[in-house]
């Protein structure tokens, strides 16, 4: 039987098939998932040794690895915001560069504010958690159209805590015709779907209807700048996520709708992340 430094090495050489700069953070992050301990336990009791049960499902979740399944979904969870969520394949993974559309909803949303927010296509409730835990008097609503993905965001908020979101069922503004918003959140798809990169890597298990909208990718970005354009007040906020090289093409057609102070904001690795713009 392997010790965890050698079961920890061993590992991380298969894993390094992969295209992984690091392929032991890997390894560690699911040693630690299969033995329910953090990377301490692993640093303080190297010559500790795996049962033949834990080596063979060590293994197991190694082969997953290669196989090309996310790390996050064979954990299930991945944290966002310093939020530890759980996450499924019926969910898209979040993802550090989405913080950002986090960070520019909370510059514009005051600090005691009793805002009315939708966060459209929620999927695990990344975002809407995120901001629920920031703005504890602002209310969320958090919509997806798959009852599986809704099902995970319900999980989230209930093991959190976080009290003030709502959870509905439906596409895109619909199940909230009735409500006075004051901003409106989304991470739409926004991959053109021809684009090859959904057959690769962590794409290829993730919902690709969370991930690609039409030939140019902004068809759903589109509908989400005319009907937020109808629906939000005066002085009601559009933040939107889209791909590295959308930001004029969102802008100006934000512009057109009639939206004020259109902006975009770069990510943290260099890249149009963010579109934002007020009614």
């Amino acid at each position: 039987m392997d010790t965890l430094q050698q079961a920890l090495k061993q590992a991380a050489q298969q894993l390094s098939t992969l295209n992984n700069p690091d392929p032991r953070v890997d390894a560690e992050v699911l040693l630690c998932h299969l033995l329910k301990k953090n990377l301490s336990h692993l640093i303080a009791w190297p010559e500790k040794r795996l049962s033949s049960a834990q080596q063979q499902a060590f293994q197991e979740l190694i082969q997953r690895r290669i196989n090309g399944e996310p790390i996050a979904y064979i954990t299930g969870h991945r944290e966002f915001w310093s939020l530890e969520l759980r996450v499924t394949p019926a969910t898209l993974i979040p993802r550090p560069e989405t913080e950002l559309l986090v960070e520019q909803a909370l510059e514009r949303i005051p600090s005691h504010a009793e805002w009315q927010i939708a966060d459209l296509g929620t999927g695990s409730g990344a975002i809407a958690l995120a901001i629920a835990s920031e703005r504890p008097r602002c209310q969320l609503y958090a919509v997806d159209i798959s009852a599986d993905a809704l099902a995970v965001a319900q999980h989230n908020a209930q093991r959190l805590a976080i009290p003030n979101v709502t959870f509905l069922q439906g596409d895109w503004l619909a199940p909230l015709q009735q409500k006075s918003l004051n901003m409106v959140i989304s991470n739409p798809p926004y991959i053109e779907e021809s684009d090859p990169h959904l057959k690769q890597g962590d794409l290829r298990f993730e919902p690709k209807r969370a991930l690609s909208s039409g030939d140019d990718g902004l068809d759903d970005i589109r509908l989400l700048i005319e009907s937020s354009r109808q629906q939000l007040p005066t002085d009601g906020w559009l933040l939107l996520e889209h791909g590295y090289h959308q930001s004029a093409e969102i802008l100006e057609i934000m512009r057109q709708q009639g939206y004020r102070r259109v902006q975009g904001h770069i990510d943290y690795g260099g890249n149009d992340r963010v579109a934002c713009g007020q009614i």
